[in-house]
């Protein structure tokens, strides 16, 4: 199981999940998780578990998400990636396996453009928006709140039941394995005022929205050993949407694996051993 970290940054901290093999850990490949939007490290459970013996893995709450600072700025690409730079300096990586989901399945492409060295290969789970989009469709936004199945358990609940209830309306829950539960305990909170919501916080929300749609997530060519998963009931389902990965990444593999956007949740088996089977084929 892993263990809880903190790194004290100038302007905030950063929690992160660790999983260390049993082995040396200097002599093993490195492995960094990154949740998608309203989650925390804790969707990676399963998967850390499952190569916690074969890989150093670290998995953070991005700002903004779960143990980690909420300040009331600072949610830009540039912010983020400042962040996981600090990360892996703390954790004297120079390099590691770079896996990112939904929106951070954006800030992965980002990173590798500005920063190629840092990448041994990079594993895209189902990202989202990677165009940059028209600013029109910022007047959306309030609808789109209320329909994503991220934000579902926003709250605010009267109850923690009611809040249980709206989890398991979402994709993210279903089959509402243990594993599930036990991400829900952990992304939910009593508030001050009694009330029950999400430890995602409205300004993060706002913010990194208003980030994915002005920033384009690929403008140029990218060489590093690139896994695309794409689930069958993802959001990446159309060939205009994939049309920019061929384009643009290089050395693209496209997996494509059962369940919705949270695959590694849903159907955490077939996607385990995608994962695995692309991270071995990189030592070849």
């Amino acid at each position: 199981m892993p263990t809880r970290n903190t790194l004290h940054l100038p302007e905030i901290e950063l929690s992160y999940l660790e999983w260390k093999p049993e082995t040396d850990k200097e002599k093993v490949p490195r492995l960094l998780l990154l949740h998608g939007l309203a989650d925390s490290a804790f969707v990676w459970t399963t998967l850390g578990n499952y190569l916690s013996n074969r890989y150093h893995i670290v998995a953070p709450d991005m700002r903004g998400h779960g143990e980690s600072s909420k300040p009331e700025t600072g949610y830009t690409f540039e912010s983020a990636i400042a962040d996981l730079e600090a990360l892996m300096a703390h954790l004297n990586w120079p390099q590691a396996h770079i896996l990112g989901h939904s929106w951070t399945g954006k800030l992965a492409p980002i990173w590798a453009r500005q920063n190629p060295e840092r990448f041994c290969s990079m594993i895209l789970v189902d990202p989202i928006f990677i165009t940059k989009l028209p600013a029109v469709l910022k007047l959306t936004l309030p609808i789109v709140y209320r329909k994503l199945d991220c934000l579902k358990c926003m709250g605010p609940f009267a109850t923690l039941s009611q809040a249980e209830a709206a989890a398991k309306l979402s994709g993210e829950y279903a089959g509402w394995s243990d594993v599930q539960q036990m991400i829900f305990n952990h992304l939910i909170e009593q508030k001050s005022d009694g009330t029950w919501g999400s430890k995602f916080v409205i300004p993060a929300r706002n913010q990194i929205f208003t980030e994915v749609m002005k920033v384009a997530g690929l403008t140029e060519d990218i060489d590093i050993p690139t896994l695309f998963i794409q689930p069958e009931k993802g959001v990446n389902r159309m060939a205009w949407q994939m049309q920019p990965y061929k384009t643009y990444l290089k050395n693209l593999v496209i997996a494509k694996v059962p369940g919705n956007h949270w695959s590694f949740l849903v159907e955490p088996e077939t996607f385990n051993q995608t994962v695995s089977d692309f991270l071995e084929s990189t030592k070849q």
